[in-house]
């Protein structure tokens, strides 16, 4: 299958379980069909499908992984002892882990096509991932507390392994529980990583944007958390934005 007729058959199969999709048009254009899918796959709840699906939308998805470039960690260069510093979209860098902002739903974003790292991992992890965060949560019976950090396979992503972590939300302003919880976010996925052996970890910037905590405080209180607990594990700073990239350069000398 081309990648075009990959992601054709991905479309149908998702309509063609849901009744109410039925009267969906597949767009002709390339954009069109890619938003359609991934907008199908966010929204799809956590439920099996068959094999044949899975194997197709892992093919799909680790073709575009490979045109959208994956960058290993053994090609960076740290900023101070075992401490990297990288700007670049996550879900392409080949690592021990990623850690993923989550909600307390901590079962992905359902919100179609949106721009949050939640919503991204989900994306291009495959919809494997969405079914075994249900599976854990299923098991713990209640909503995930801020600060903690669970582990899943990263499936179609090159990374290993995705750490969880819900941070604060910030609604006013920010109190000094908000700023333990946040550092206890780091402190939880690091000491996850060490449980299971993982030597390097990408850090996104936990609780900023959606969760509105101030971008420099909460760089300010990463790296001063791994620096004080990361042990021997590496550990990459992962930024998207240039003003995060602006700030962890600064933090980080």
């Amino acid at each position: 299958m081309t990648q075009q007729e990959r992601r054709i058959f991905l479309i149908r199969k998702l309509i063609d379980e849901t009744p109410g999709y039925r009267g969906l048009r597949i767009p002709d254009d390339t954009a069109g069909q890619k938003s359609m899918l991934r907008a199908l796959m966010n929204v799809r709840p956590p439920r099996p499908i068959g094999d044949d699906f899975l194997s197709v939308q892992d093919e799909y998805l680790q073709e575009e992984i490979a045109v959208r470039g994956v960058t290993d960690l053994d090609s960076l260069t740290p900023v101070e002892d075992g401490i990297y510093l990288w700007q670049g979209d996550i879900t392409t860098l080949r690592c021990g882990a990623i850690v993923n902002a989550a909600n307390s739903g901590m079962t992905g974003c359902y919100v179609p096509c949106h721009g949050c790292i939640d919503n991204v991992i989900h994306t291009y992890a495959g919809i494997q991932l969405r079914l075994a965060c249900a599976e854990l949560m299923n098991s713990q019976g209640h909503e995930e507390p801020a600060g903690q950090a669970k582990l899943t396979s990263a499936y179609n992503l090159p990374c290993r392994y995705i750490l969880h972590t819900v941070g604060p939300i910030i609604r006013r302003n920010v109190s000094g529980q908000d700023q333990e919880l946040l550092a206890s976010c780091y402190r939880s996925c690091l000491a996850l990583a060490k449980e299971n052996k993982i030597e390097s970890v990408a850090f996104c910037c936990i609780s900023t944007g959606e969760f509105h905590f101030p971008n420099e405080l909460a760089g300010r209180i990463a790296v001063q958390t791994v620096r004080q607990c990361r042990g021997d594990t590496k550990v990459i700073f992962n930024v998207f934005k240039d003003v995060d990239y602006q700030i962890y350069r600064k933090l980080l000398g």
